[in-house]
């Protein structure tokens, strides 16, 4: 068994730790902010700072909300990067900048140490049932270490290039699940509109083409108002400014995508920030002037 650290202890990083302790690792926790007395409790020791964690670890786990979150873990005072030596494995499983990860990942390997970035897609519900999709960029060398943590945590296991392609791919993934909550919220939008019952327009669909995971769960809650993360909107909100800011850098255009955003913003301009993602519908009811429900 590993000495594991893991920073980060928000909505995924908690379940996530415990299938950690589950699989009999013995676990370092850290987080900015106050570290449940569930995760202590169930045997995980606490950390001074980020440094500590590295310190006492072999295998450093990050999970934290955006790309300046992991910049001043790895790099700040009392960072990461302080407490390691040579040999020492650092896996940032964050949703950040794939042009910053590569940047992150030169660094810790210029200390002699292996970097994989590893973003997750499956939201609390699968941080919780270790279902998780785990999209990786990284040497075969550091991914081969990482691999037995992430079979505790996720199910879908890719190693899919080099540092920063599991970045990559997860906005590829932010991308999809936009554009499909989009589309899910104005078909039911427009059957409840024109009269007819949206959950059971939703069951019809299930059984056809236009059946996802998207509406599935997420028709669901629009159709039952259930809009506690979940995902935020605000996280799902940086990842789409990850993918156009990168597309215009690349000189492509994503305009479904940029509508996605543009919905987005208008219920973070009506204070739903912290709403699930699933809430987008709620932009498209105000333009309509009709709940789905």
């Amino acid at each position: 068994m590993s000495k594991v650290g893991f920073i980060g202890t928000g909505i995924m990083g908690v379940p996530m730790a415990e299938h950690l302790i589950d699989g009999g690792h013995e676990l370092t926790v850290f987080d900015a902010f106050k570290v449940p007395e569930s995760l202590i409790a169930k045997g995980a020791t606490l950390g001074a700072s980020s440094k500590d964690v590295a310190e006492k670890s072999d295998i450093i786990i990050i999970m934290v909300p955006d790309t300046p979150h992991v910049a001043a873990v790895l790099f700040g005072e009392n960072g990461v990067a302080e407490g390691l030596v040579a040999g020492k494995t650092v896996i940032d499983m964050s949703s950040i900048s794939p042009v910053d990860t590569k940047e992150f990942a030169k660094k810790i390997n210029d200390l002699g140490c292996e970097y994989v970035d590893a973003p997750v897609s499956g939201g609390e519900v699968g941080a919780k049932a270790a279902s998780l999709t785990i999209m990786c960029g990284g040497s075969e060398t550091g991914f081969a270490t990482a691999k037995p943590l992430f079979d505790l945590m996720g199910k879908n296991i890719t190693l899919v290039g080099g540092n920063g392609d599991g970045q990559t791919c997860k906005v590829a993934n932010q991308i999809i699940v936009a554009l499909n909550i989009e589309a899910v919220s104005e078909a039911l939008l427009f059957a409840s509109k024109a009269g007819a019952d949206p959950a059971k327009v939703r069951e019809a669909l299930m059984g056809g083409f236009a059946s996802s995971k998207i509406l599935e769960i997420h028709g669901d809650r629009m159709i039952k108002r259930t809009f506690d993360p979940g995902f935020r909107i605000e996280l799902h909100q940086k990842d789409l400014n990850l993918a156009l800011s990168n597309a215009r850098a690349m000189g492509i255009s994503l305009p479904n995508t940029a509508t996605a955003q543009e919905l987005f913003n208008a219920c973070a301009a009506n204070g739903g920030k912290a709403w699930d993602h699933s809430a987008m519908v709620k932009a498209l009811e105000m333009l309509a002037n009709h709940t789905v429900a």
